[in-house]
């Protein structure tokens, strides 16, 4: 059965739901790889992070209104430039997506179950994906429970990192090691470009909002506003914990956390907190997973929509699911968290994603200047700066990023060639 969505929401809608998206594992995470790569330039890394996705977020917000329907870039590079482009814009996203939810995962198991963190990592995907097939979403009321909540677990840990003693030099007992993807520290501006690419990792999660354009009462109201009002709280909000995190652990101390925001409540006299801090982290990651999951299934479903993808992916069951395009995301996020660590995966997303917003920006150029509601430089910049980005991430992820994108896209091809012998793609 195919079917539209239905058109429910407003701004405020998307607003939480776009927090509750990038409020996630990211900022429970991504600070201690970032702070090894870039050492004490990791406040210019979270700048950098903050511009390139300011810039992506613009471009985003423009061609959501020309084209508001669910797919988010997929559609926008393939109506913009070329289906082979749209072609390869859909395959990062599901890979930065699926890769990102391995990531969420992961920070749940370990922050939950330190010991064990693959299998809780497995588990969790396994509970969140039934809960996907069975249609249940984060409605905007609970969406704003839990930004709310997770604001207040992040307040703590601020308050704690900026008036505690500070700057431990203790080592972790569980240090970043556990990926095969290689985090060097390095000095200097490079290395900021470089943990630039890692926290950009955080700031991903706004693409939710621009995946549910098919269903916003007022999408060309309501999406521009919608990946505005995310964006700058999101950013205020990684400033003040990437500070209060130098502040309170040092950078050594914070290079080697797997789990640095109860290391650093722990460092500042204040245990208890940590499992406070311990349960935030599970709520966030467990609902950015959700959010992921869901929206890997929306651009699945628009690519097979569009005979890209085997056609068994755009139905929709009676619940308005796309439940065999979320059965194919639970399996893959599993792969990926199995073979790789939330550092890895970490990487591997922000790579892919990076390259999506690449293809985002330069099909925003192609819009003209009367539908245009943001400057043509954002768009150039956010091209300069996501290339630049990717490239600079460890060489190890640039290579598997660029053959997971290279398989992806062949065995698109071959669907669309193999779909075009049987029928016309699905409307």
């Amino acid at each position: 059965m195919l079917s539209s969505l239905t058109r429910r929401l407003g701004t405020a809608d998307a607003v939480a739901l776009g927090l509750a998206a990038m409020l996630g594992a990211g900022v429970f995470a991504a600070f201690s790889p970032a702070a090894a790569a870039g050492g004490s330039w990791l406040l210019l890394a979270v700048a950098i992070a903050a511009v390139t996705a300011f810039c992506n977020a613009a471009s985003t917000a423009d061609l959501a209104v020309a084209h508001p329907e669910s797919g988010g870039g997929y559609v926008y590079t393939r109506e913009r430039l070329s289906p082979g482009t749209g072609r390869l814009a859909g395959v990062s996203f599901l890979v930065g997506k699926v890769s990102s939810a391995a990531a969420a995962a992961g920070v749940f198991g370990t922050y939950v179950l330190p010991a064990h963190p693959v299998i809780c990592a497995v588990v969790v995907i396994v509970v969140v994906s039934a809960m996907t097939i069975a249609g249940v979403r984060w409605s905007p009321g609970t969406a704003w429970l839990l930004v709310g909540g997770t604001l207040a677990v992040l307040a703590v840990v601020v308050v704690v990192g900026l008036l505690g003693p500070g700057g431990s030099t203790g080592v972790s007992a569980s240090p970043v090691s556990d990926s095969p993807v290689p985090v060097q520290v390095v000095t200097g501006p490079w290395g900021a470009v470089t943990a630039a690419g890692i926290v950009f990792f955080a700031f991903a999660g706004y693409s939710r909002v621009a995946t549910i354009g098919e269903e916003l009462r007022d999408p060309d109201r309501s999406l521009r506003r919608a990946v505005v009002i995310s964006f700058a709280v999101v950013t205020v909000t990684y400033v003040a914990v990437a500070g209060a995190l130098l502040v309170g652990l040092g950078v050594d101390r914070l290079a080697a956390e797997r789990a640095p925001l109860v290391a650093l409540v722990d460092t500042g006299q204040a245990p208890a907190l940590g499992v406070l801090v311990r349960i935030g982290a599970a709520v966030a990651s467990g609902a950015a997973l959700l959010s992921v999951l869901v929206t890997t299934s929306r651009t699945m479903r628009e690519m097979a929509k569009r005979g890209e993808l085997p056609r068994v992916f755009a139905r929709v069951g009676s619940r308005q699911n796309p439940w065999p395009a979320d059965v194919a995301g639970a399996v893959l996020a599993i792969v990926v968290a199995i073979l790789a660590g939330p550092v890895a995966a970490i990487a591997l997303s922000a790579c892919a994603t990076l390259v999506h917003y690449a293809l985002i920006n330069v099909a925003a150029l192609r819009l003209p200047r009367a539908r245009r509601r943001w400057p043509v430089w954002t768009s150039l910049l956010g091209v300069v700066l996501c290339v630049g980005l990717a490239v600079f991430l460890p060489l190890g992820t640039v290579l598997i990023a660029a053959a997971a994108l290279l398989g992806g896209w062949l065995l698109c091809t071959l669907v669309v060639r193999l779909t075009a012998r049987d029928e016309p793609p699905v409307d």
